[in-house]
């Protein structure tokens, strides 16, 4: 369906009213000639247009005349404008008959309309063209397009000859009907009712079919000579040697985005280039329409510019500008610069080498198809045009050329028109060889940037066994990594999404009357075969769009288009240059891929950046290493080690750490260096490490690099401890300034997280102590028997918990994969195998975004012990979560916001509360019921339910039952206010699709969730054993995915069958590891997460050292 992008200037609406007039009006006109009975009398359309002075009548001449006017208006060109004003001064002329006697002028009932208005009508007419003339004065600029120099010694040699012949006819036929021929009247009579439209009324010695017959020899004496005008005209941008090599040029350096680039070198299209030569439009001119293929060549950004550039030659010839096979990006482009209008044409199909795997069942019939052509013996070659000899590339010409059997060479917007020419060694050959090396198979496909190919030729022998295109794609897609190729572009097929959604159940009828109608074309265009021989491969389809200025000009666009494709024969008398000259070709062949501009791929840098840069080129120059090799011997101090002691007795040592400042006094400089929270002065001394190493120290050294110095503990002259250096050593160069004094903005730290726990170490610390979490956790799984274990990551289907995976690709097989959700499956399938009590800690994914208490992946710990339950797996918890405590804190207690707090562990609003006694214990129906103020179970009428979930604001989602609404609620009114670590138990089976049924509760599961200062930490479940109930689940949840549910869980055969061997009956524990963090340090996930994701900067900007923040 045709979308306009932006709409034309107002200042456009005349020439586009006179256009459509006169389109109008040749259609009026082809229509009284054809189908129009002969009468006394005008018809009413000749009378109602000859009040506009516009010539309709029924009369061939009468149809040509009005069609080169009705060009000439579409192409804007001025001679259209000169036509329209030459009708109306024909018009004031018919007025001016209609006034004076008959009996002056001879022959005047030739001009004189003898409709029903007589005489009234043509004098209005001369009003209307006196208004016309002035109200085309008004819009002439609008037409300033001019006529392309051709031969006028041709066409006026075609007038001439065709008036001789039209006037010989009529002669002749004259003498044929009774005429006297010595009389010159009755040849007069017929010339001017050929002109003036008489040939449906009697003349006195004429019959009205010989007025037709020489009407169309007129008519044809006249198309003849505009066509030998138009035909010898010679474009002055069309072909040369030197464009050809300009757009290899542009094409190597920008050849990757559009894969029918290369097309644009065929040799004849003409190209037009932007003002800065990076970008060109190429087209083609066919019956008057500049007709463009494919997106503009070159950088983006000059597409624009080049696109003016070739409307406003379009403009100045005449010629309506229209545009095929463009892609999404190249049509957006040029309806955003022309204003011009959008159709679908149809799409591209793309295959990606790394999906493509015939060992899949939807590849079944190219699979065969492949297996009946190796068996016949085939073999296929893949090779480079340059790597072919001249006798092999001459018989792949030849043969590609015998086997289109004389057919019409379809293609130009994606046919490149030319074999074996020199100029295209990087052409691929794709060739199927039968026994003795006979050729039987070809494909020949173009450069698509450095990645890809495109296809130019696809035949094969009529003699050729079946299968022989599906094996050469096969092994050009099998062998695209030795090739480099990423994409292959196979061909385009036109209306494929008539044919694809006549297919679809309860498409409507007018698409299936559609595919009908194209279906009737099928054998002379194969639109529908195409469609259906590239189906077979699952390429991706990628629309191509036409583009067009008008609607008026769409039936001439539409021609000019299905010309050059080679569906409708277009005569032409242009002869097509060959190939390069050798000097040309030799600065073809030189042109290469761009090099790669590193500096310009980096962010852009800051004057300090540069400074760093410059002084680090120094210390190379002057033979320091910036970056020196570590020594193992060396024993180095930590700074926060110098503790009050280590300034009462002098001594020697070696310390490391980042310089904070640097303080020059001329013979002496202070420098302060930092190791986390600790600091230490250094005091350098001239005249104890000597002057060249204290100006190399004041030279070299910036703010945050990271140095050595060794030296003695003692003090300065105002009695501060300081290192008494004896030299020092650059361990690292710091480029970047190193923003000590502020660094607060959220994103920037979450950004830069390395310079983000430079300064503020403190968050190192809660990383250290999130070490510590996991220590305690190992330890106590340990010291308990557990059995420490690791599963796969990558997952063939995803399960083991409700949440959207995050999907990849291997490439080595063909499948897709998810990074697993949780590693829940592969541990009880363990525990079928009889490794006894198990846990994994490791990292989970979850495709979902960041906030307070989520990250999209997660460590998380999970605890699987055989002959247990979900009353084991909490004590475990408890035992787990109180040595974890015991680990931060040094006792069984957590930091807890409790109001009235004085905060005594010295963080304000919240306070150490003591978790050493029993947690409680509450039914998920009875905290919900309390929160509610009624009593809610699982046979509570599900409109209740709806009910309550309305008055609290809770929304709920049409897939969801009475179980999942009342976990909404627990969710929404009992989370988030529960503060003390809390067991909420016995949650609805209806979203525990893993969990064993109540024993005594029916529409229940044991299930817990341990609950803490607003925050789920943790779950548990008594394991669901029964093989019978767990896949009756698990398809219920894949019925859910089926109907487009992101977070249902697969049906997971593999688990089916190691739980159908006999699982023991067990209690499995989950717990959030970074939540465990998050709640006994009292931290954000941010800050107990090394590094947490961050949006990634998808535009390059300057580094933020440019902000203030930074100085």
């Amino acid at each position: 369906m045709g979308t306009r992008i932006s709409r034309a200037p107002a200042s456009h609406r005349p020439a586009r009213l006179l256009t459509g007039v006169y389109a109008l009006a040749t259609l009026v006109a082809l229509l009284l000639t054809l189908l129009a009975r002969r009468r006394p009398h005008p018809f009413l359309a000749e009378g109602i247009f000859g009040l506009l002075n516009v010539p309709v009548a029924p009369t061939f001449v009468s149809v040509v005349v009005l069609a080169l006017a009705t060009r000439a208006l579409l192409g804007r060109k001025r001679i259209g404008l000169w036509f329209v004003a030459v009708f109306q001064v024909l018009g004031i002329y018919v007025g001016f008959v209609a006034l004076v006697p008959a009996a002056r002028l001879p022959r005047t009932e030739m001009w004189v309309s003898r409709g029903d208005l007589g005489r009234g009508l043509d004098i209005v007419s001369t009003l209307v063209a006196a208004l016309a003339l002035w109200w085309l004065w008004r819009i002439r600029d609008e037409f300033t397009g001019r006529l392309q120099r051709g031969s006028w010694g041709l066409a006026l040699a075609a007038l001439a000859v065709g008036s001789a012949v039209t006037l010989g006819v009529a002669w002749l036929l004259l003498g044929a009907v009774g005429a006297p021929r010595s009389q010159v009247d009755p040849l007069v009579d017929t010339v001017l009712a050929v002109f003036g439209g008489m040939s449906r009324r009697a003349l006195a010695l004429v019959p009205p079919w010989v007025v037709d017959v020489v009407a169309v020899c007129a008519g044809l004496t006249i198309l003849a000579a505009v066509t030998l005008f138009l035909a010898s005209a010679r474009p002055r941008s069309r072909w040369s040697p030197d464009r050809e090599v300009a757009l290899r040029g542009l094409l190597a350096h920008h050849g990757a985005e559009d894969s029918l680039g290369y097309f644009a070198t065929r040799r004849d299209k003409a190209s037009v280039f932007s003002a800065d030569g990076r970008a060109a439009v190429t087209y083609r001119v066919v019956a008057g329409v500049s007709l463009a293929s494919a997106d503009p060549i070159g950088h983006p950004d000059s597409w624009q510019p080049a696109i003016e550039a070739w409307r406003a030659e379009a403009r100045e010839f005449g010629w309506v500008p229209a545009v095929v096979g463009a892609s999404e990006r190249g049509a957006r482009a040029y309806a955003a610069t022309g204003g011009m209008r959008v159709l679908l044409l149809g799409d591209e199909a793309i295959l990606d080498p790394r999906r493509f795997d015939l060992r899949r069942t939807s590849l079944s019939p190219v699979r065969h198809a492949v297996a009946r052509a190796t068996r016949a013996g085939l073999e296929v070659r893949v090779r480079r045009q340059r790597e072919l000899r001249a006798d092999e590339l001459a018989e792949i010409t030849e043969r590609a050329e015998a086997w289109r059997s004389g057919e019409t060479d379809r293609g130009f917007s994606m046919a490149l028109g030319r074999g074996g020419d020199l100029a295209d060694g990087d052409v691929l050959h794709v060739t199927a060889h039968a026994a003795e090396a006979s050729l039987v198979g070809v494909l020949s496909l173009v450069p698509w940037g450095r990645s890809g190919v495109s296809l130019d030729v696809m035949r094969r022998s009529p003699d050729a066994p079946n299968g022989v295109t599906e094996l050469m794609v096969s092994e050009l897609l099998a062998r695209s990594r030795r090739l480099g190729l990423a994409r292959v572009s196979l061909n385009f097929c036109m209306f494929r999404t008539v044919f694809e959604d006549a297919e679809r159940l309860g498409s409507g009828s007018l698409t299936r009357v559609g595919a009908s109608v194209l279906g009737l074309f099928d054998r002379i265009w194969q639109l529908e075969r195409l469609y259906r021989a590239n189906e077979k491969y699952e390429p991706t389809w990628q629309p191509r769009f036409l583009c067009y200025d008008d609607a008026v000009s769409l039936p001439q666009v539409v021609l000019a288009v299905g010309a050059a494709e080679g569906f409708v024969r277009h005569p032409s008398l242009r002869s097509v240059p060959t190939e390069l000259d050798p000097v040309h070709l030799a600065q073809a062949a030189s042109i290469s891929a761009p090099p790669v501009d590193v500096e310009a791929l980096g962010p852009r840098r800051s004057d300090q950046f540069r400074y760093r840069v410059a002084a680090l080129d120094r210390m190379r120059e002057a033979g320091v290493d910036a970056y020196p090799v570590g020594a193992a011997s060396v024993t180095t101090t930590p700074v926060a080690a110098l503790g009050p002691d280590a300034w009462r007795t002098p001594r020697t040592l070696s310390v490391v750490g980042r310089v904070r400042e640097v303080r020059d006094h001329g013979g002496v400089a202070f420098a302060t260096l930092v190791d986390g929270e600790a600091r230490l002065q250094v005091l350098f001394d001239a005249a104890r490490v000597g002057r060249p190493c204290l100006d190399r120290l004041t030279s070299f050294v910036d703010v945050g690099d990271l140095v050595r110095v060794e030296g003695t503990t003692g003090r300065s002259r105002t009695g501060t401890p300081s290192l008494l250096a004896e030299a020092w050593r650059m361990e690292a160069k710091c480029l970047h300034p190193v923003p000590f004094r502020a660094f607060d903005d959220p994103g920037t730290r979450a950004r830069r997280r390395s310079t983000d726990l430079l300064v503020h170490p403190r968050d190192v610390e809660l990383l250290r102590r999130r070490s510590a979490v996991v220590g305690s956790i190992r330890r106590t799984l340990g010291d308990a028997g557990f059995l420490e274990v690791e599963t796969p990551m990558l997952h063939t289907t995803h399960g083991g918990a409700s949440a959207r995976p995050f999907r990849t690709f291997i490439n080595a097989y063909g499948i897709d994969l998810s990074l697993r959700i949780a590693p829940e499956l592969h541990l009880k399938r363990l525990l079928v195998a009889g490794l006894g009590p198990v846990f994994e800690l490791g990292r989970n994914f979850r495709n979902e975004g960041a906030d307070a208490t989520h990250n999209p992946e997660f460590t998380s710990l999970e605890v699987y012990q055989p002959h247990a339950d979900y009353t084991t797996m909490r004590h475990l918890t408890e035992r787990l979560v109180r040595e974890a405590a015991r680990t931060v804190h040094g006792r069984e207690a957590i930091p807890l916001p409790l109001t009235g707090s004085g905060g005594s562990d010295g963080s304000d609003g919240v306070e150490l509360v003591d978790i050493s006694g029993e947690w409680p214990v509450v039914s998920v129906l009875d905290a919900v019921s309390d929160a509610v103020g009624r009593r809610v179970t699982v046979e509570t009428d599900f409109d209740v339910l709806l009910g309550l979930a309305e008055d609290h604001g809770i929304a709920v989602r049409p897939e969801m039952g009475a179980g999942a609404v009342i976990e909404e609620l627990y969710a929404e009114l009992v989370e988030p206010v529960t503060v003390l670590p809390t067991f909420y138990t016995d949650f609805p089976v209806e979203t525990s699709p893993l969990t064993r049924p109540h024993r005594s509760a029916p529409g229940l599961a044991e299930r817990w969730d341990l609950v803490v200062a607003g925050m789920e930490v943790g779950t548990a479940y008594s394991e669901l054993t029964d093989p019978v109930d767990q896949r009756a689940r698990l398809t219920e949840q894949s019925l859910k995915a089926a109907a487009g549910d992101p977070e249902a869980m697969e049906v997971d055969e593999d688990f089916l069958h190691a739980l159908e061997l006999g699982m023991p009956p067990s209690g499995g524990l989950g717990i959030g590891v970074d939540r465990l963090v998050m709640l006994l340090t009292h931290s954000s996930i941010r800050s107990v997460l090394t590094f947490p994701f961050v949006r990634p900067v998808t535009t390059r900007r300057a580094d933020r050292e440019t902000s203030p923040a930074w100085s």
